[in-house]
């Protein structure tokens, strides 16, 4: 496992008068084996960041390494990343397995069986065989009967999409999975599943993850490490029992208090229970309410703020 690093990284979108500074000068660590929640609101450079780390956007400024070299963008993807829209994010023209597929790594089905190439068409029927049976055996480790590897994306529901989507990175055999707003498109039980696979998957495979969300309550269920990004910078970073247990920064707390507990009065921990129910989260989540910009609305605010 490898640990992915963002140094000084600047980017910006258009040029002159007109340029728009998405991240500035942002040092992130994804340790080995760790979840690190990034959260804020809409616009605040989130999916910025985790589109240069995959090579989508390219800095203005700073470095982005993984291992300590910069991130490969050809032959094995050792990062990747599973996007918001389960609906757009597979090809609707390819079953399942087919897409998962895909994403195997040249050999990497069967090392001595020739499974070169990819797609439908791709390598020796020995090696199609073994790619069809690890795109099955992924399909299962998602939750998914094995069935699902015969289906079009036509035929599945967006939380079904959205494992396919996370079968399909972990094909990839990364070692940093970037989750961009991976529950954000799906109703409240459907989130409640996915983050529950989520958590599973982390645990089981040790896997390093960079969980992108607008919302604390879902980042606190998943993440062990938390940053908090507000205008493109990195406001508050740190283990998430110590960010959101007592957080330091005044838009930290008042994304605290934008979040609607079972309790009478408004306090993170009583969300972020470590035995909480994922739909639970994801419920509360749902209904916190913050306002355009992020900030909690103005009488939740007034009785977080320190300014």
């Amino acid at each position: 496992m490898s640990e992915l690093r963002f140094d000084n990284v600047t980017v910006r979108y258009g040029t002159g008068r007109h340029a728009h500074m998405a991240a500035a000068d942002v040092n992130l660590i994804v340790p080995a084996g760790h979840v690190v929640g990034l959260v804020g609101e809409s616009g605040s450079g989130k999916s910025t960041l985790a589109r240069a780390a995959v090579g989508l956007v390219a800095p203005a400024a700073g470095t982005i390494t993984l291992g300590g070299r910069p991130v490969p963008r050809h032959g094995r993807r050792p990062l990747q990343m599973v996007f918001q829209d389960p609906y757009a994010s597979l090809d609707p023209r390819m079953t399942t397995g087919e897409s998962i597929a895909e994403a195997i790594p040249r050999g990497g089905a069967d090392q001595a069986g020739g499974a070169g190439g990819t797609g439908r068409a791709g390598g020796s029927p020995r090696g199609r065989r073994a790619r069809h049976a690890e795109a099955a055996r992924l399909t299962e480790l998602v939750g998914l009967p094995r069935g699902t590897v015969d289906k079009f994306p036509g035929e599945l529901s967006g939380g079904q999409r959205q494992r396919v989507a996370l079968a399909r990175a972990l094909a990839g055999r990364p070692d940093v999975i970037i989750a961009d707003e991976i529950t954000s498109a799906l109703d409240v039980s459907t989130q409640g599943a996915v983050l529950n696979l989520v958590r599973e998957l982390q645990r089981e495979l040790r896997l390093s993850m960079l969980f992108i969300s607008h919302n604390l309550a879902v980042v606190r269920y998943v993440a062990d490490i938390v940053a908090v990004m507000y205008q493109g910078r990195i406001v508050e970073h740190g283990p998430a029992e110590t960010v959101l247990g007592n957080p330091a920064h005044d838009y930290t707390r008042r994304l605290l208090a934008a979040v609607p507990t079972p309790g009478s009065k408004i306090d993170g921990s009583a969300v972020f229970a470590d035995d909480a129910d994922a739909a639970d989260v994801a419920y509360l989540a749902e209904g916190a309410g913050l306002a355009e910009d992020g900030y909690a609305p103005a009488a939740a605010a007034d009785s977080r703020s320190t300014q």
